[in-house]
């Protein structure tokens, strides 16, 4: 019985220890949510500011080279695709929803897709669907490390579009929802959507002063699309580390509620082996006190 009991005792221990770890990831991945969402955030207003700038490259005229409604020189070219993923584990299907996603949209274009994955793992998913990506980047481990990853990708991407001047790019990612823990959403990044940059041009001048292009219109113009890219990969990279935490937010609570069901269920088995123990040793007293001669 002794034994028995010590076994218990080491079990309980060591569920304990799994507890004060889950715990521990808890509290991390909710620490991490909220950098990640703040980063989403402080995007606002930087967001806003390149807006009003392409509207005033775009006061005149929408130059048909950006545009999403030109003529293309082949329908069936090759489009990019960067899709974001996750290299830690506790996230459940993370990777397979968002890869799913990738793959049934891009497989309703025309054309050969090109695919650069963010994250090892997601790589070798796309990789098993029959979709390889050309290159994938390590996640980043905090939102310092977002801009380094995005400059990556972006040099990538200027690279695969310097080779057609008519290319499509998209990106695909995890994006947090409030009712369930994320969602897999696309955005074409390039040709810009004519219909966006119309509306953008309505948009009021926040001062009396309007605005003046310099040093040509092309060079401000491709100037204001890279930061435009820029951000749009940086907040696509910081909401989908948001939902990979929200998610391993959600199995860590999850495991945090089993485990607490476990140790209730160890400590109950315990305190029954341990009263078994001291009644059985109370019989033997009794029984040796009853056999005693001259009672």
């Amino acid at each position: 019985m002794s034994d028995t009991i010590a076994n218990m005792r080491r079990k309980i221990s060591s569920v304990g220890d799994i507890q004060s770890v889950v715990r521990t990831m808890k509290a991390l991945a909710a620490s991490s949510i909220g950098q990640y969402e703040n980063s989403v955030r402080s995007l606002v207003d930087y967001y806003r500011t390149v807006e009003l700038g392409l509207g005033a490259c775009f006061l005149k005229s929408l130059p048909d080279v950006f545009t999403a409604d030109r003529k293309q020189k082949n329908d069936a070219g090759v489009i990019g695709a960067i899709v974001f993923g996750s290299d830690q584990g506790l996230v459940g299907q993370f990777n397979d929803v968002v890869a799913d996603y990738a793959i049934k949209t891009l497989a309703d274009l025309p054309g050969k897709p090109r695919i650069w994955a963010v994250g090892e793992r997601l790589h070798a998913r796309l990789a098993d669907a029959g979709m390889p990506p050309e290159e994938f980047f390590s996640v980043p481990n905090s939102v310092q490390a977002i801009t380094p990853l995005v400059g990556q990708i972006q040099i990538a991407s200027e690279a695969y579009r310097d080779g057609d001047e008519n290319a499509q790019l998209y990106v695909f990612h995890n994006r947090p929802q409030s009712r369930v823990l994320y969602e897999p959403v696309s955005q074409r990044l390039l040709p810009l959507d004519a219909l966006w940059l119309q509306g953008l041009t309505k948009i009021r001048w926040p001062t009396q002063n309007l605005p003046e292009v310099m040093c040509g219109d092309t060079t401000t113009l491709r100037a204001l699309i890279r930061e435009y890219l820029f951000i749009s990969l940086f907040r696509a990279c910081a909401e989908s580390l948001a939902s990979e935490n929200a998610s391993r937010l959600a199995a860590m609570q999850r495991a945090d509620k089993n485990i607490d069901e476990l140790l209730e269920e160890l400590n109950r088995k315990f305190h029954s082996l341990r009263q078994d123990g001291i009644d059985e040793e109370m019989f033997d007293v009794i029984s040796g006190f009853e056999s005693l001669p001259g009672k």
